[in-house]
């Protein structure tokens, strides 16, 4: 459940925090007020588009804060696999810190990505827009609903086909690319034989490479080397009468010749005793090492050679002697399927073949399922819709075959209705208006809420096109979907505004060089002035109030027969 939205500097919105109950909670207001700035504020904090003049004219920065309430395993299961930690008491925070550069996304504290928040989003709430029943004209639509209706089983089936049908697809990409002609075979063949023999011919060995170019910069600059190490050498030797070695030496039998007179002397003598030894044995490895620097200039070229050749190689074949030793590999097996082609595009188009079959009879299967559940979900939106006055419907889901197999099956799947008797059910496109199709919509969030988890529904203004008797049927049903679901529903009707367990006014007010709206619960009797204006009274009157109070009790009765 939606415990609370914190929202602070967005639009014009300096800062409102609105704490909703269980059950049907009602948003109502003035035209543009700002009733749209509550889901719009909601879509950010759960991931939506963020563009920097969101923000209230002159701050730069602003924030949006959803509190739930959930305690169920599956939620705690789903923050666990992106690495969070679910609170103690069940509480999910997601806010989102907005800012004219950037914004940042948190779960309980926790910086995360806006996909993440989508993700988690999905389990706690489902928002129904102004316009989102616009999309049952596309009929993709009505395949995502029916097969989100369909259940485990369904999913499973599902989960086949598409798994199925990338790897036929993948074994038609792998067909195609390797079909070939025998021209274009031998000219594959030659190529394969000849990168394959000049690899192996340089009989290449891991890691050679690199004691290769240390050897070769050791003796590009082994005059450098030289010229340094004999200078080091004389300044550091015995051989000059100002090297460090004659240095060290008279300032060892000075240091010596008063030891005797002071033990504390001894340590400073082992110290200095033990530099001209390191310094000894330094000459002595500069000494050796000098001695080993000169080599052949045949060794010198053969390395050079060598380097030249491998570099040719990592040119054409890899970065590294490895990479390269991998592509002759590949290149051998390769020719291993050439000298064999007839037989490897027999085992290839045979496994197509094979797993074809399969696709197909999971289709099947994946549409028995679907025309099951099609039969239930057909009565069940039927009997929904006659609940919103809808007569003398009569509804179906068609699941025929399609044209092609997919990664979901071969159906084609299509809502067909007839809302006036005698006419033929025709798709939704050509007879159903706005107004039907927001309450054929209504019908199927709550067809389907009785099928999820998911604790809270949001519906901004499911009532477009509707009036009269039409509207208590969908205040009805709302109130009937919150029996079991927590329902936020911003509208304008008064029928719908009765039923609310919960009440809220979104207000806007202006002073000379500001304007805020906001938002905030109210009583009885302000809910009570809020369905008088809703009915058309400019001013409160006895008879204004009158009505209703009427509505209001008709209401309440409803929820108590319930």
């Amino acid at each position: 459940m939606l415990r609370s939205l914190r929202v602070k500097n967005l639009a014009l919105i300096w800062e409102t925090e609105v704490e909703f109950g269980e059950g049907l909670n009602i948003l109502t207001g003035e035209t543009g007020a700002g009733k749209s700035l509550l889901i719009g504020s909601v879509n950010l904090a759960l991931g939506g588009k963020f563009e920097k003049d969101m923000l209230r004219r002159g701050e730069e920065n602003g924030l949006v804060e959803l509190v739930f309430d959930c305690e169920e395993e599956r939620l705690a299961e789903k923050l666990k696999s992106m690495d969070l930690e679910p609170s103690e008491d069940g509480t999910v925070i997601l806010s989102r810190k907005l800012s004219s550069g950037k914004s940042i996304c948190r779960i309980n504290g926790e910086t995360v990505t806006a996909k993440q928040v989508k993700e988690l989003s999905e389990l706690l709430i489902d928002i129904h827009g102004q316009h989102e029943h616009q999309s049952l004209l596309n009929k993709k639509k009505h395949m995502e609903i029916l097969d989100a209706y369909a259940g485990a089983e369904f999913a499973e089936c599902a989960g086949r086909v598409a798994a199925l049908y990338h790897e036929c697809t993948a074994l038609e990409k792998k067909i195609t690319e390797e079909t070939l002609d025998d021209t274009s075979r031998s000219r594959e063949q030659s190529l394969a034989e000849f990168e394959q023999k000049e690899i192996a011919d340089a009989s290449l060995q891991p890691g050679e490479d690199e004691e290769l170019e240390q050897a070769y910069r050791k003796m590009s600059n082994s005059r450098k080397i030289a010229e340094s190490l004999a200078e080091s050498y004389q300044l550091s030797g015995n051989d000059a009468e100002d090297g460090a070695g004659n240095s060290l030496s008279r300032a060892l039998r000075a240091l010596r010749s008063v030891t005797m007179y002071d033990p504390a002397l001894e340590q400073m003598e082992e110290q200095l005793a033990e530099v001209e030894s390191l310094l000894s044995d330094y000459n002595h490895d500069v000494s050796e090492y000098m001695s080993d620097l000169e080599f052949d200039e045949e060794d010198f070229r053969s390395t050079e050679d060598r380097l030249n050749t491998i570099n040719h190689l990592k040119g054409k074949y890899g970065n590294t002697i490895e990479e390269i030793l991998r592509y002759k590999e590949e290149k051998e097996a390769y020719l291993e399927k050439l000298a064999d082609y007839d037989a490897y595009m027999q085992k290839l188009n045979a496994e197509w073949e094979e797993k074809q079959a399969l696709l197909k009879k999971a289709c099947e299967e994946l549409s028995e399922i679907r025309r099951k559940n099609a039969a239930v979900l057909t009565q069940k939106l039927k009997d929904a819709l006659i609940g919103l006055n809808f007569l003398t419907v009569e509804f179906d889901i068609a699941v025929r075959p399609g044209q092609a197999i997919t990664a979901k099956g071969y159906d084609d799947v299509e809502f067909l209705i007839s809302t006036n008797p005698g006419e033929s059910l025709k798709p939704l496109n050509q007879v159903a208006s706005g107004g039907e199709l927001s309450r054929v919509m209504l019908a199927i969030k709550t067809v389907l809420a009785g099928k999820d988890a998911i604790d809270t529904l949001i519906f901004d203004e499911i009532d477009t096109g509707i009036s009269g008797r039409t509207a208590w049927k969908v205040a009805e049903q709302l109130s009937i979907l919150a029996g079991a679901h927590q329902v936020i529903c911003i509208t304008h009707l008064p029928q719908i505004a009765a039923m609310a367990d919960v009440h809220f006014i979104i207000e806007k007010s202006s002073t000379d060089d500001m304007t805020i709206t906001d938002i905030h619960k109210v009583a009885e009797e302000e809910s009570l002035a809020e369905l008088a204006r809703l009915l058309g009274s400019d001013a409160l009157t006895e008879a204004a109030l009158s009505n209703a109070k009427e509505m209001k009790e008709q209401a309440n009765g409803f929820k108590e027969a319930r």
